[in-house]
């Protein structure tokens, strides 16, 4: 069998907004996430898990900060094209895990919906998509509520 397994990580800083995307999901917030797309840092870690687990660089890449095309992106257009990359490869992702590492918001209340969203995009069932949250217990820069970061791993499997 050959299983591959990516990690992803991201960060954006918080500015100016009244909601945060995370995962897909558009959460009430006193800031909003600065990026040159929606800025989800959920959707850009798992993006480079999968692209990373298939050896095909990195977000970056393929969606160069750059290129004017990509000014307030929906993230899930790039989340789709690592699916779709992956596929075409042909591995199907078999499981799905993202940290969300931020004081605020809290991410509980919403982690249901943003599992959903993304087994929507990914095609894959609900119980191999996880995500949770953690604080830096006010250390750092997401301790300080400069930003918010996320760490995703992904694990793909050739058909």
């Amino acid at each position: 069998m050959d299983i591959r397994v990516g990690n992803g990580f991201d960060v954006h800083k918080l500015g100016a907004g009244d909601h945060v995307i995370l995962c897909g999901v558009k959460i009430p917030f006193d800031h909003g996430l600065v990026g040159h797309s929606d800025a989800d840092v959920g959707m850009h870690a798992i993006t480079d898990a999968i692209f990373g687990a298939i050896a095909q660089g990195d977000i970056g890449q393929w969606f160069p900060p750059s290129d004017d095309q990509w000014k307030g992106a929906a993230s899930d257009i790039f989340l789709k094209k690592a699916v779709e990359v992956s596929k075409s490869m042909g591995f199907s992702i078999t499981n799905i895990d993202c940290t969300l590492i931020c004081e605020q918001p809290k991410i509980g209340p919403n982690a249901m919906t943003m599992r959903k969203t993304l087994a929507d995009i990914t095609n894959i069932d609900l119980d191999r998509i996880s995500v949770k949250a953690t604080t830096s217990e006010k250390l750092g820069f997401t301790g300080r509520g400069e930003g918010i970061a996320a760490q995703a791993t992904a694990t793909l499997v050739k058909s």
